[in-house]
């Protein structure tokens, strides 16, 4: 009997939509059976005639493997003696009405590199993975209150080979050797990795998927890219996927109409299309479905001993008319738009892989103010652990592109979003969709001169750590990537080479380096126990006062930041008590690029002056665009 034989109970678990070891079944496995060594092939086609595997071991004969329907539900199976690892083959589906369809196997390991679009036979099992004290660290600590500072990462662009095949890409294990040493230089605590799942087209990013279960081919094999998250955990680096439960892309041998009817979409296009995107919608209603998507998630824990998911778009899985006008989208049965399929598959998903994984982190990329995306599933949330915020993204970059004489109408753009701060546990993202379709780089966004950019630019990732909420920043952003982002070049890394962008590339990592080294940075981000404004209101001047705080009294940070070119003398700023503040970071120091002829006082010293409310006060020349971080 094989290791791989699907049962009678493997079945119905499926068609409940709970076997959430069904990626070990479907698909193609090594196996054994009766002494000679093959794959066991399965694959879910329930409205299907007829089902063969074809392959290049029989020279892709389309009749010589004919699989075998098991049971009502629809799977199909055959074992094939002979079958070595890394052979390509497809599914060539009869459909109902005589159709031929050649599709690759939903559930591969392995993929053809593009443009080919076959499955590929392979053994992901014999790894031997060395990253055990990492796994257990995860899953014991409190991810709320440690730091958390992603780097989200597209491995094709981040840097190229400038010769050699397969489009100058690093491998996995060639980009794993240059990654860790990078973060580990800037201290980033995770990476995010952009378009890891199989997909046919460089300019989706990846988030058109054909193989859910296959890490792409375009940077080597699945144990290559199990030797990089291996590599990175060593190093005390997590790793989170880009994940895309939302939409799958229409190629032919992809996952849309499958066996000739529709199985993983909707059948009813208002429900599973996306007008906008020409992608297809995931049927969460569907129980095989679901068991298909949360397994997919299991599997990347399991087998690549991925760290946490970053959920795309789920705002368009909330909303049934989401990017669609009237007469493009079905109301639910109360009338209104929200989805509740989706709302149930996210709980599910949530509840099962929290149950078994408490370390492991779900991340909800959701641009609406749907309440309680990080509430807990007990009391009616969807059970996500953090949410991007896109508001606080949004109002940031809006003011940080203003011509600093309109930034005093628009003040309350940085300080908004601490009203809704305890509302969900937030990431702030700086990502990769703020660099492109000619929306500028980070730095190009910033106004004024290119000195006044970067000083900007300073003062603006000041105020980003300085704020509540984990952070995320996207390669580039942290030494200066002049260029929009452009997944078919890697980044102007010859820009280090300039004194502007060496200078905030050093800014970032001592930004970093304070993050991690002081608990009031991230200890307590999700109430006003660990953040207190000391004066939110001088839009006159657009500066920004501010205290972090950490579950202990002392240690506090203090934030000072001036968004404009103007220079202002003996600026007060009230504090709670009598004490000494120590200078920890000061933007216009010329290392960073900074031209202040004067520093900032290395020391200050609380007197008894009343301001903003507080008895004491403390006062200090502001040079133009001047971030400051003092310890207290």
């Amino acid at each position: 009997m094989s290791k791989v034989f699907i049962s009678a109970t493997d079945e119905y678990l499926f068609a409940q939509g709970t076997h959430y070891d069904i990626y070990k079944k479907l698909g193609a496995h090594p196996s054994t059976e009766r002494g000679q060594k093959g794959f066991f092939f399965s694959v879910w086609a329930p409205n299907a005639m007829k089902v063969y595997v074809i392959g290049a071991w029989s020279d892709w004969d389309e009749t010589a493997h004919q699989m075998k329907k098991l049971g009502p539900g629809g799977i199909f199976t055959l074992f094939i003696p002979g079958v070595r690892t890394d052979e390509l083959y497809k599914y060539l589906i009869i459909t109902g009405s005589g159709e031929k369809l050649y599709k690759a196997d939903p559930f591969a390991n392995y993929a053809e590199m593009r443009p080919g679009t076959a499955s590929k036979t392979t053994d992901i099992t014999s790894f031997k993975w060395t990253d055990q004290s990492w796994i257990r660290s995860r899953d014991t600590q409190n991810h709320h209150s440690a730091p958390l500072a992603i780097y989200e990462c597209h491995i094709g662009s981040w840097m190229r080979h400038p010769h050699g095949n397969n489009d100058g890409f690093y491998s996995y294990r060639e980009f794993a050797a240059r990654i860790v040493a990078y973060l580990k230089e800037m201290r980033y605590t995770h990476v995010e990795l952009i378009g890891i799942s199989e997909h046919p087209y460089d300019g989706s990013w990846g988030y058109q998927v054909t193989g859910y279960y296959a890490p792409t081919s375009r940077y080597g094999s699945p144990t290559d890219f199990m030797y990089l998250v291996n590599l990175l955990h060593r190093n005390h680096i997590g790793v989170i996927l880009d994940w895309v439960p939302a939409h799958f892309c229409t190629d032919s041998h992809g996952l849309a109409s499958f066996d000739g009817e529709c199985i993983y979409e909707h059948p009813d296009p208002r429900i599973g299309e996306h007008p906008d995107w020409g992608t297809k919608i995931f049927n969460y209603g569907k129980n095989e479905v679901k068991n298909f998507l949360i397994a997919n998630v299991l599997y990347w824990i399991r087998e690549y001993h991925i760290d946490g998911i970053r959920v795309d778009a789920v705002a368009s899985m909330l909303y049934l008319d989401y990017g669609k006008n009237d007469g493009q989208w079905v109301a639910n049965s109360y009338g209104g738009n929200k989805n509740y399929d989706a709302i149930e598959f996210f709980r599910h998903m949530n509840s099962v892989i929290h149950g078994a994984y408490p370390g492991f982190m779900s991340i909800a990329e959701e641009s609406t103010d749907w309440p309680a995306v990080t509430g807990s599933v007990q009391q009616d949330g969807l059970g996500f652990n953090y949410k991007w915020n896109m508001g606080w993204m949004h109002d940031f970059c809006q003011y940080m592109k203003l011509d600093p004489y309109f930034r005093r109408d628009n003040h309350y753009a940085l300080t908004f979003a601490m009203s809704y701060n305890h509302a969900e546990k937030y990431i702030l993202p700086l990502s990769h969709d703020e660099v492109v379709h000619l929306k500028c780089s980070m730095v190009g966004k910033m106004p004024g001169y290119k000195v006044d950019k970067y000083a900007n630019l300073r003062a603006g990732y000041t105020f980003m750590f300085g704020h509540c909420g984990k952070k995320l920043l996207f390669m580039g952003q942290d030494f200066g990537q002049e260029r929009e982002w452009d997944e078919d070049r890697e980044l102007d890394w010859y820009l280090l080479g300039e004194k502007l962008n060496r200078g905030l590339h050093e800014y970032v990592k001592e930004l970093l380096r304070i993050y991690r080294k002081y608990p009031c940075m991230y200890e307590i981000d999700d109430s006003w126990a660990g953040f207190e404004w000391l004066n939110a209101d001088d839009c006159g001047r657009s500066t920004y006062t501010f205290f972090r705080k950490a579950k202990k009294a002392h240690g506090k940070l203090m934030f000072i930041i001036n968004m404009t070119p103007m220079t202002w003398n003996d600026y007060l700023i009230g504090v709670p008590k009598k004490g000494k503040f120590t200078l920890l970071l000061d933007s216009g120091n010329p290392r960073f690029g900074g031209e202040t002829n004067t520093p900032l006082p290395a020391e200050l010293i609380s007197h008894v002056e009343e301001c903003n409310g507080y008895k004491w006060s403390v006062s200090l020349d502001l040079p133009p665009y001047c971030a400051a971080i003092y310890l207290f």
